[in-house]
């Protein structure tokens, strides 16, 4: 029998990682790429954990055993059937305890290769925690800056696919950072499953080329960026894209044009302001919002509260923004926007970390 202990650390070595935790804990954050075959689903859990508290452990054992036993039964009939005599699998749930260790001893009965995760997620926290730590310090960021407008994801996605290193912390918080920038149909995760998520991308950068990052608050709707991550972003070098105000309007009218198909709920968050701008701008604004006049609505918006907010931001959060490399444009189509990345990469002012 394989004595071996297996951690987190091994992970790539199998075909499948099972996460045998129910649906809600699995929904709040997981092992990339495991898929969720749950020994207990969130009723379950909670009728065992009720019987363990309310009458005895033996009791909560004897029925959560029974449920235990038919899920796992079910899994290896519906999710397992075509699975071939050489197939390896790791299975984990919370600690490393009983449910990941039901799971495996089945697994292997049947002959299959099963392993359990030492530590369970417990462990692959601490490992992302680890990881966020020990790697933010030491990437070489370089910085988008930009007022509001500027197209600075969309110029992180053109250098992607340059081939340059690019840590797009929008995409990865399912937001686009603004008291407008909720994207329709796709919530964001958890706090836990977003730094998951920037953990995975992190480990896979290669320390020794450029990482180019967009400027970031604390706060990328309500998620927050790791504190190791916040600090690097506010010291390394910057460059500033200064894109004139109309390809600016320009650009906000079709990347957030869907703005204008629920007014109501436009009008709605633009109330989420209220305190920051006085009430009869606000009221203006919403009125805007009813009218659907996205080109008005949003050029005021840049004129009164972004730009501004803007210029006292950025000297205040990034070090080294007065000696950004600036980089100047008329165009932010997606012609112009495949130039202005392919600048940054050649432009010879973009400052070398020490």
């Amino acid at each position: 029998m394989n004595t071996r202990v297996y951690t987190v650390a091994d992970r790539d070595q199998f075909d499948t990682i099972v996460d045998a935790r129910s649906p809600a804990e699995f929904a709040l954050d997981h092992v990339p790429g495991a898929i969720n075959c749950p020994v207990l689903d969130d009723e379950e859990r909670r009728i065992v954990g009720t019987l363990y508290v309310q009458e005895s452990p033996f009791e909560a054992r004897r029925v959560g055993g029974a449920m235990v036993a038919r899920n796992i039964a079910r899994h290896i009939e519906e999710r397992f059937a075509d699975k071939p005599r050489n197939w390896r699998v790791m299975v984990y749930c919370w600690r490393g305890g009983l449910r990941s260790g039901s799971f495996t001893t089945w697994l292997r009965l049947v002959g299959w290769d099963a392993q359990q995760m030492q530590g369970g997620y417990k462990q692959w926290r601490r490992h992302v925690i680890e990881v966020l730590g020990e790697r933010c310090p030491q990437l070489d960021l370089r910085v988008l800056c930009g007022a509001t407008g500027s197209a600075k994801t969309r110029v992180l996605q053109s250098l992607a696919q340059a081939g340059e290193q690019v840590l797009d912390l929008e995409a990865l918080a399912a937001h686009k950072g603004s008291v407008l920038g909720t994207v329709p149909g796709t919530p964001q995760p958890s706090q836990k499953g977003f730094e998951t998520q920037l953990g995975q991308a992190i480990e896979g950068f290669d320390l020794s080329r450029p990482v180019f990052v967009e400027a970031e608050s604390r706060k990328i709707g309500r998620l927050f960026v790791p504190d190791a991550l916040l600090h690097r972003l506010r010291a390394a070098p910057c460059i500033e894209i200064s894109a004139t105000p109309h390809a600016r309007l320009e650009y906000l009218l079709r990347d957030y044009a869907y703005l204008g198909d629920e007014p109501a709920e436009l009008a709605r968050t633009l109330g989420l302001l209220h305190g920051l701008v006085d009430n009869a701008t606000l009221a203006r604004w919403q009125e805007l919002a009813h009218a659907r006049d996205l080109a008005a609505l949003f050029a005021a918006l840049m004129e009164q509260h972004y730009d501004p907010l803007y210029a006292r931001s950025q000297r205040a959060n990034f070090a080294q923004f007065g000696q950004a490399a600036r980089m100047e444009t008329d165009d932010l189509t997606p012609q112009g926007i495949d130039k202005l990345a392919q600048a940054i990469v050649e432009n010879q002012k973009i400052p070398v970390r020490c």
